[in-house]
């Protein structure tokens, strides 16, 4: 696997274009903009103030730099570097900031939530938009980018607005059956809009596009519900995670539940794979399969490598005891991901942090586990294919497919770029009666 040079970077603020042919970075009040495969700086443009959020427009041909403590947003252009925008929202204030689908678009959430305001760049009218509810995921577009759903709070109530994202005229607006509402999602079809309430409360609801109510879902009763949801690529699936450590599946037919997976501590299958990340001290000599670069054995961060085992059963993995009487406490299902075909679903239960699993949706049933020696913070589905990369926070990137897994050692500062080693584990994972899926790597 083959690294970059290091740069510079600030507070994260890193991402591609959606078309993958350029890569945008901030560092302090700078925006630079290079060419994805060469990493060569193509533009590099200076903001008014330190940028704290960056946006590619959908056609990749403007890049939105916001400034939240000053108030402003600048949209540099890549097709007329000469050209730029600033937008000023004044004592309003500005807490966030997006593009719209079309890309010649952006909304502004200003301070408190008094409004959302839609800038046009090709006419320069504002349009205006009130009463936008302060909660985890209240604005969500439809993948076509026709309209937009925005959660409301009007007079101690829960509301949803939906617009015709063309000249932002309002469709529809209905009340929700919700104590506090506290998110909303766009089906990929744009059919059916999902609204669950606050983690307190169990119970998600499901609209068509005209506003009427298709189903609530209730798993349960009792102090806390859900707590993350995802859509699969197809519209037929929706996941939910709750704070009893389990992911329901809703069919898009009858919205009623199809299975609910568990997330045991024990894992007794023995036809479920584990893979366990282990330590591996590097070793030099002819028996050796892999020789890392002389300037990764001379780095303390490559002092150690680690690799995946296949753990023989029964396999008890690491977990968490929640501390229920703090907020936000480590228990529950809170990652939820489908895989771009709806083939694989992966998740992680806070009560287990270091494990991520993953189902397989057609069968209905646990697929594999990874187990990492530290807590995972994230994960992410290739976009184009069922391979799926794992953060923990440290020096290293996980990746898993069903033709097996790998861990791979990021150089640091000290180690430069250029090629480097990965330590590959595990068979092609084949079920009973499954055809082998061509290798990932």
């Amino acid at each position: 696997m083959n690294f970059s040079e290091v740069f510079k970077l600030s507070n994260l603020l890193c991402r591609f274009s959606p078309d993958g042919k350029y890569l945008a970075s901030c560092v302090q009040y700078r925006l630079v903009i290079r060419d994805a495969n060469t990493l060569q700086i193509l533009q590099l443009h200076t903001c008014l103030d330190q940028i704290q959020h960056i946006e590619w427009s959908a056609d990749s041909l403007f890049v939105l730099c916001a400034m939240y403590k000053r108030g402003l947003v600048q949209v540099w252009s890549l097709e007329q570097p000469e050209w730029h925008c600033k937008i000023d929202e004044g004592s309003a204030g500005l807490v966030a900031s997006c593009w719209s689908p079309d890309g010649r678009h952006i909304l502004n959430t200003t301070e408190f939530h008094l409004r959302i305001t839609v800038w046009s760049l090709c006419t320069k009218s504002v349009s205006y938009i009130k009463y936008p509810k302060a909660c985890q995921q209240g604005i969500t577009f439809t993948r076509d980018g026709r309209y937009l759903a925005l959660a409301e709070r009007r007079d101690c109530r829960d509301y949803v607005s939906i617009f015709v994202c063309s000249d932002w005229q309002l469709l529809r607006h209905f009340d929700t059956d919700t104590q506090d509402l506290t998110g909303i999602e766009w089906a990929p079809n744009g059919c059916v809009l999902a609204v669950w309430d606050t983690c307190l409360e169990y119970k998600i609801l499901l609209y068509s596009l005209d506003g009427r109510l298709l189903s609530a879902y209730c798993a349960y009763e009792w102090s806390l519900g859900i707590k993350s949801v995802a859509w699969s690529p197809s519209s037929q699936f929706l996941a939910i995670g709750s704070y009893d450590g389990k992911a329901r599946l809703l069919n898009h037919v009858t919205w009623k539940m199809i299975t609910e997976f568990e997330h045991p501590a024990t894992i007794n299958d023995p036809k479920i794979v584990v893979y366990k990340e282990a330590e591996k001290s590097p070793q030099l000599g002819l028996g050796h399969l892999s020789f890392p670069p002389p300037r990764a054995v001379a780095s303390p961060l490559s002092a150690s490598e680690s690799k995946y085992e296949i753990a023989s059963g029964p396999v008890s993995l690491q977990t968490l005891k929640p501390v229920a009487d703090r907020a936000n406490p480590r228990m529950g299902i809170g990652m939820l991901a489908f895989s771009p075909d709806s083939y694989f679903l992966a998740t992680r239960n806070d009560n287990v942090p270091n494990a991520v699993w993953v189902w397989d949706i057609q069968k209905l049933r646990l697929f594999v586990v990874l187990e990492q020696l530290c807590p995972v913070r994230s994960f992410q589905w290739d976009p184009q294919q069922a391979r799926l990369a794992i953060c923990t926070g440290g020096s290293k990137v996980y990746l898993w497919s069903p033709a097996g897994c790998m861990s791979v050692q990021v150089p640091g500062e000290d180690q430069g770029g250029g090629q480097h080693s990965l330590q590959t584990t595990g068979q092609p994972h084949i079920g009973p009666g499954q055809k082998p899926r061509q290798s990932m790597y």
